[in-house]
């Protein structure tokens, strides 16, 4: 009978270990989770910044290309170009 005893003691000190265990295992999962999504928002806030100053730069380009830098002249065209058709297209239609 002892010996049963022995037996049922071990699995409820075994049962208790997993189980404790589990406890650890969940709480290591929910902070986990939580720099997970601190870090998916750090990365969302990086990527506003970089294209932030991806429009800067653009607009530096073609400022100093104005300016009578030879480099990027024919992009500054472009542009213009493309912003005087934007603006024919908006006159067209307020015409209508």
């Amino acid at each position: 009978m002892s010996n049963i005893e022995d037996i049922v003691d071990s699995l409820e000190n075994k049962i208790s270990k997993v189980l404790h265990k589990i406890e650890l295992l969940k709480q290591t999962n929910l902070k986990l989770n939580e720099e997970l999504e601190v870090s998916k928002q750090e990365i969302l806030n990086q990527k506003k910044l970089n294209a932030n100053w991806e429009e800067k730069y653009e607009a530096l380009k073609i400022a100093n290309s104005m300016l009578g830098g030879d480099d990027n002249k024919r992009e500054t065209k472009l542009k213009i170009n493309a912003l005087i058709r934007e603006i024919d297209h908006c006159i067209g239609q307020l015409s209508e």
